[in-house]
């Protein structure tokens, strides 16, 4: 069940949507294996399915991280993936110049939180007509994500949708104010929960994010009984072997049963 990106709020009607993957290309085997099994879990469940993974990881606190295998390779293997699985792709840019060689693969183009306020970034993005997923800052209230989607609405593109993933509490950690959901969801777009990145632990004296995954359930039940219209989440088969976020990744065969309790609270409501 491939979703209408131009119409995802739609999808709410039925159930909400899934938009998920690794956190970065790390291998054509990879994004396959994970692609394959949401695939099947969320047709299986008719949950509307995006596949996320980063070609490219710029945010990234020591010089030693990993940040990808190379653009050109990493943006193929999406294509690829997009091809094989009939699945929207969505994926971060981080400059201008990136806004329009992505576009030629993703369906989605998603704003990392970190520049959500560049307005030269969020206005390539809607000139691409791709739908242009704007995180929203550990910095900033949910009030203001509506000049984000101002700056957008200026090229003649309103396939917008917010994305919530934390605030940040201290120097070292995110905390979820639930009631930036029905704040981002009253000007009109589809509003994510982003449940691994809101349980990240960032700034580590270590210079390696850590994270909660054990309250991937916990945030998700409460963002779907909050009100949103979709979930990201980034999985790999062994999150431990992850060469990006894998602190706060949820492990592959989880997911199904992740998914079917938050469909009994979807119904429920």
């Amino acid at each position: 069940m491939v979703p209408d990106i131009k119409n995802l709020k739609k999808s709410k009607e039925k159930n909400f949507f899934l938009i998920a993957g690794p956190c970065v290309v790390e291998s054509k085997e990879l994004c396959y294996t994970v692609a394959a099994h949401l695939k099947e879990v969320c047709d299986r469940l008719q949950i509307p399915l995006i596949f996320k993974a980063s070609y490219r990881k710029a945010n990234r606190s020591k010089m030693s991280s990993f940040t990808g295998i190379g653009d050109e390779e990493a943006l193929s293997i999406l294509s690829q993936v997009k091809q094989d699985f009939d699945l929207p792709i969505c994926t971060d840019i981080h400059t201008v110049n990136e806004a329009y060689s992505a576009a030629e693969v993703a369906d989605v183009l998603q704003i990392p939180a970190f520049l959500c306020r560049q307005t030269d970034l969020l206005i390539a993005a809607g000139q691409t007509g791709r739908t242009v997923n704007v995180k929203k800052g550990q910095f900033l209230s949910p009030e203001v994500m509506n000049y984000a989607a101002e700056k957008i609405l200026q090229t003649g593109n309103r396939q917008i949708m917010f994305t919530e993933r934390g605030t940040t509490f201290g120097y070292t950690d995110l905390i979820v104010d639930f009631r930036g959901i029905p704040i981002m969801k009253s000007f009109g777009y589809p509003v994510i929960l982003d449940v691994t990145h809101s349980l990240q632990q960032p700034n580590q004296l270590s210079g390696e994010t850590g994270g909660r995954p054990e309250m991937i359930t916990t945030i998700a039940r409460a963002g779907i009984a909050a009100g949103v219209d979709g979930i990201f989440l980034e999985t790999h088969p062994d999150p431990s072997s992850a060469l990006s976020d894998g602190a706060n990744m949820l492990q592959l065969d989880r997911i199904e049963k992740l998914l079917e309790s938050l469909l009994r609270i979807y119904k429920a409501l």
